[in-house]
């Protein structure tokens, strides 16, 4: 067991014991509402999954180090923003993906592009956010967050790739 997983265990088994003591049924509550959350998420986070094995075999390595290695430098840190603005889903969904273009040998800048890309560009929010927000703050919204995925990818990749 790795140390992940003991720390999820040891918060779980706190939280489960401050539920049975607050009295009630309030512990088996929250013990069907994370069932019920598994089973919702359990179809998306399979699918991640899957998408990624198959991305690990339907692209070579030398495709994926060209287009995201470290020698694509700021070409990839680019195109890692831009896959992560149009990787469709909840954020938890797109690790499984995320890790196997790092382990088939995405650059750490490019994998961190392609997460705050995720994060700041998801294309996915235009219609909500244009129906909610208006024109006005959505434009200014993306505006202002134009630069923060590349700069994030640069940065790991120059500052924090010695750590990874």
């Amino acid at each position: 067991m790795n140390i992940d997983t003991v720390i999820m265990v040891v918060i779980a088994v706190a939280l489960l014991v401050a539920a049975y003591l607050r009295g009630g049924d309030l512990w088996v509550v929250g013990l069907q509402a994370g069932v019920k959350s598994f089973w919702q998420l359990l179809p998306v986070l399979m699918l991640s999954f899957v998408v990624a094995g198959l991305i690990q075999v339907l692209i070579p390595r030398q495709q994926l180090m060209r287009w995201l290695g470290t020698g694509a430098g700021l070409r990839g840190i680019l195109i890692g923003s831009i896959v992560g603005a149009l990787i469709p889903g909840p954020p938890y969904a797109m690790y499984p993906t995320v890790i196997s273009l790092y382990q088939g040998g995405a650059s750490i800048g490019a994998v961190v592009s392609l997460m705050s890309g995720k994060a700041l560009w998801n294309v996915h929010h235009l219609p909500s956010e244009l129906t909610v927000l208006g024109p006005q703050v959505t434009l200014v919204k993306y505006l202002a967050n134009l630069l923060f995925p590349p700069l994030a990818g640069w940065l790991a990749q120059h500052f924090l790739s010695r750590l990874a």
